[in-house]
């Protein structure tokens, strides 16, 4: 039995215990919108206020990764996941109590956020994919962020239920319970081996953190991929956020917002294991170009439909086949050109952009709501980012895929 068998087997629970953690961490984090309304009905926050602290917690969850990414590259994820666990869980139990927007942003926009950064993305694909060969770390990513995917699917209309039968606040505190189950899972997560890859890659493997920062930073490509994710990040936060809202404006229960969750999450299973098998098919530039156009077509056709239940299903299903299916690609770009050794903190950075579009997403939903009454100017703002991350694509100088049996023994 060769050792890139004996990596791929014993990594599998590592993959299943990552996607795990993702599920409780994303799950919780992508159902917030729920809350909103609420919220603001118990707290007379107002809208604004609570879109503030929800786009802080977007930065706060993007800024925590590439410093816990750089802790779990030295330390390994295991200390890092249960402290992102104890967090989170702190900061979904002190919600219920707040009584001011500043307490607000410091429960769910900081303590909370950067917990769920502590078990997110980088960290879990960071700690994975050091065990397995290059032509499997694609599906690794994808498995991974099914799971975040799956916990949506759960949470959401979950969550919804508890909020209808006991109120946000017992609803909030289940969530918190929730996040307190990462921590047997941290157990699991020990530090694997570093794996070489790519002639660039090899090259610099052995260099330290801050020479491998000085290179990325001078790398184009490197770049590019930080703006096209920073589109991503302001789709997803806008429509995690907001998408309640927009259920509300067009007249239809707050189970149509929930169910719409669901299925975004639901259909981005299949979207994530399948931007991950097609890593190893096609370019992951292309991927990219291709995912984010699909988003500008399917917002276009959302707005151009009759405003009913199914339109909101369907809307899901198709835009959650593309929902953070681009977290594979874009990971496994980052490993492709730097290597695996500083990928928890060199892709940490990357979600960081992500997370930046994700603070205007969330906020300029609120501001846009309550300034225009409608989230028409954000539909527009989604369709022409979604174009432009498709185009930044291209240029990324992305070595050609070896397709050869030696790659795969």
């Amino acid at each position: 039995m060769n050792t890139a068998t004996i990596k791929v087997r014993s990594a599998w629970p590592l993959m299943i215990t990552a996607a795990l953690i993702l599920a409780i961490t994303m799950g919780s984090r992508q159902t917030l919108g729920l809350f909103i309304s609420p919220l603001n009905t118990s707290t007379g926050l107002g809208i604004v206020a609570i879109s503030f602290a929800l786009a802080i917690g977007q930065f706060v969850w993007g800024a925590a990764q590439p410093i816990f990414g750089a802790i779990a590259d030295r330390h390994g994820p295991a200390r890092v996941i249960v402290a992102g666990g104890l967090m989170l869980a702190l900061g979904w139990a002190l919600t219920p109590l707040v009584s001011s927007e500043w307490m607000l942003i410091v429960t769910m926009g900081i303590i909370a956020s950067a917990g769920a950064g502590a078990g997110s993305f980088s960290i879990l694909i960071g700690a994975t994919a050091g065990r397995l060969p290059p032509e499997k770390r694609p599906f690794a990513a994808g498995f991974i962020n099914a799971g975040g995917s799956f916990g949506q699917f759960v949470f959401a209309p979950l969550v919804q239920a508890l909020i209808a039968a006991f109120g946000w606040m017992s609803a909030m505190f289940v969530m918190a319970a929730s996040a307190l189950a990462t921590l047997p899972l941290a157990r699991i997560m020990r530090r694997p081996p570093v794996a070489k890859s790519g002639s660039k890659a090899a090259a610099t493997s052995e260099i330290g953190m801050r020479a491998q920062l000085r290179i990325a930073l001078r790398d184009k490509s490197y770049w590019l991929l930080h703006a096209g994710f920073f589109t991503c990040g302001f789709h997803i936060a806008f429509l995690v956020t907001h998408l309640p809202g927009e259920v509300g404006l067009c007249g239809l229960p707050a189970g149509v917002a929930a169910t719409s969750l669901a299925i975004i999450g639901l259909s981005n299973i299949v979207g994530s294991l399948s931007a991950g098998a097609l890593g190893n098919v096609f370019r992951m530039k292309w991927l990219l170009f291709w995912l984010y156009l699909s988003r500008a077509i399917a917002i276009g056709l959302y707005l151009a439909a009759p405003k009913t239940s199914f339109t909101f299903y369907v809307f899901a299903a198709v835009l959650g086949a593309t929902w953070l299916s681009t977290v594979p690609p874009t990971a496994g770009l980052v490993g492709k050109l730097f290597g695996m050794r500083y990928l928890a903190t060199l892709f940490g950075l990357t979600l960081l952009s992500h997370q930046i579009g994700g603070f205007f997403g969330a906020w300029l939903g609120g501001v846009t709501l309550v300034s225009t009454g409608s989230y028409a100017w954000m539909w527009y703002a989604d369709i022409a980012l979604a174009l432009g991350a498709a185009l930044v694509n291209l240029p990324i100088e992305e070595a050609p895929l070896r397709r050869t049996r030696a790659a795969v023994a």
